[in-house]
């Protein structure tokens, strides 16, 4: 099991991935995030968190792991206004 560090640190991590590299309309294969970011057993957690809050879509594959995941409106919205932040 992560440490509450590490949760927060996968969380951000997904969110920052979908913003930059995933296509808004088409999102980013689950299998694509495990790999680059969090582990398997994790994920699904940290992708679980960001659905409840609004910020992201989920399909999901058989063994409750995500198949993709998509940055809903609200979600590009935070991204865009966390960038406008940090210029």
């Amino acid at each position: 099991m992560a440490t509450l560090h590490e949760r927060e640190h996968f969380r951000e991590a997904i969110m920052k991935t979908l913003y930059v590299e995933g296509n808004s309309l088409l999102g980013l294969a689950g299998a694509q995030l495990c790999e680059d970011l969090v582990p398997e057993e994790d994920l699904a957690a940290a992708c679980m968190y960001w659905a409840a809050e609004g910020l992201i879509e989920l399909d999901w594959a058989r063994g409750n792991t995500p198949a993709m995941v998509t940055l809903t409106h609200k979600g590009i919205q935070l991204m865009e206004t966390e960038e406008k932040d940090c210029d």
